[in-house]
């Protein structure tokens, strides 16, 4: 298997690495997160600098990048704790209307993303479906020509941000049903939407977004009515190997920051780094990253397999990527003592990073049962 990076996405790593050594600090980063519009500059940086429209097709103003370049993006995201919500406008909503969108919704969305112009949010989870993708209580009914939305998603992670939401709805069939699942394009400023925001421990920003009688036209619909589940699990997937991407950065700089605190902190006139146990300590939290980055390339690299290849890919990746990032951070914060989980500390904010990570599109268990069905089936 080659993991070796073309020198363009040499270049783009080398160009992230830079502007977030510049622009994106720990210092810097804490002041952004107290300004709610802060994200805004650097959004227009990402769309100027052609992260947006890396991995978006170039017949609609992208760069015709894949899962690959979205890992090199999000692998040095994770070392600067970036907040602003790529995933969720170009992984997840891109990767809707690359997979399933129409020419018309190709050509109304994807440039408009790739400029930064347009910003959306993935409305998929709700207060009782846990991590089953098709257990919806939110529902499009038809009315005319087009539907009436109506329902409740929880942590919609991006939507304070958002223009346009992606919504999951049940269209047929029962609650819990495969078959009848449909997503739509909804405008946040469509009548009838409304949304309570708040902050997430990790320094993102997220909402509950309520749906009440919101009139869509039938070009709302993405792709063919009551299909959508596989369309939702494809694009899942590839959010997954990006998080995965991200994990794997943010236990980088946890491993670095606690090497380099070891070295500086002393005990009994010696420096804590020379202590045998916590050497051990140390290199244990290496491999659990290598072995994390590893995974996190081989799932970018099973985007474009079969379902099956994809499916089990992205659920091992994230088995690996959650616990590793449990023991990593323990690990960090532990040997950097009860200052590790300060606020003054980068090493707990990667950690709480690498804990919601872990929560987002399925836990451990989840996956890890995920792929047990899976190798089963096969």
């Amino acid at each position: 298997m080659d993991f070796n990076f073309t020198d363009e996405q040499n270049m783009l790593r080398d160009s992230i690495a830079k502007f977030v050594a510049a622009e994106y600090d720990f210092d810097k980063r804490r002041a952004m997160l107290a300004a709610p519009d802060a994200w805004k500059k650097n959004w227009a940086t990402f769309a100027e600098m052609g992260l947006l429209a890396a991995p978006l097709p170039e017949a609609h103003g992208g760069l015709g990048g894949g899962p690959i370049d979205v890992l090199v993006v999000m692998e040095e995201f994770g070392k600067a704790l970036v907040t602003e919500p790529y995933v969720q406008t170009v992984v997840l909503a891109g990767g809707f209307l690359k997979h399933g969108g129409s020419e018309a919704q190709q050509s109304d969305h994807i440039a408009a993303i790739a400029s930064g112009e347009r910003v959306f949010a993935f409305a998929y989870a709700e207060p009782k479906g846990r991590y089953n993708l098709a257990d919806l209580t939110t529902t499009a009914k038809k009315a005319g020509a087009g539907y009436t939305l109506n329902g409740h998603k929880g942590v919609v992670i991006g939507a304070p941000q958002a223009d346009h939401f992606i919504v999951s709805a049940r269209t047929a069939g029962g609650q819990r049903d495969a078959k009848g699942v449909s997503v739509f394009i909804v405008p946040k400023s469509a009548k009838g939407v409304t949304t309570r925001d708040y902050p997430t421990v990790d320094g993102f920003r997220a909402s509950e977004v309520y749906f009440e009688n919101v009139a869509l036209g039938a070009d709302a619909l993405i792709g063919p009515a009551d299909e959508a589940l596989p369309l939702i699990e494809r694009v899942i997937d590839e959010a997954i190997a990006a998080l995965a991407a991200e994990g794997a950065g943010c236990m980088r700089m946890m491993h670095t920051l606690t090497l380099e605190y070891a070295k500086q902190r002393k005990q009994f006139g010696v420096p804590i780094a020379s202590f045998q146990v916590l050497q051990h300590r140390m290199v244990d939290m290496f491999m659990a990253t290598e072995q994390s980055v590893s995974m996190a390339y081989m799932a970018a690299l099973k985007m474009g397999e079969s379902v099956e290849e994809r499916a089990k890919a992205a659920a091992a990746a994230k088995v690996q990527v959650g616990r590793a990032g449990r023991f990593v951070g323990q690990a960090a914060v532990q040997i950097h003592g009860g200052m590790g989980v300060t606020d003054e500390m980068r090493v707990g904010h990667y950690f709480k990073r690498v804990t919601v990570i872990d929560s987002q599109f399925g836990n451990v268990d989840h996956h890890l049962k995920r792929y047990g069905d899976l190798t089963i089936a096969a």
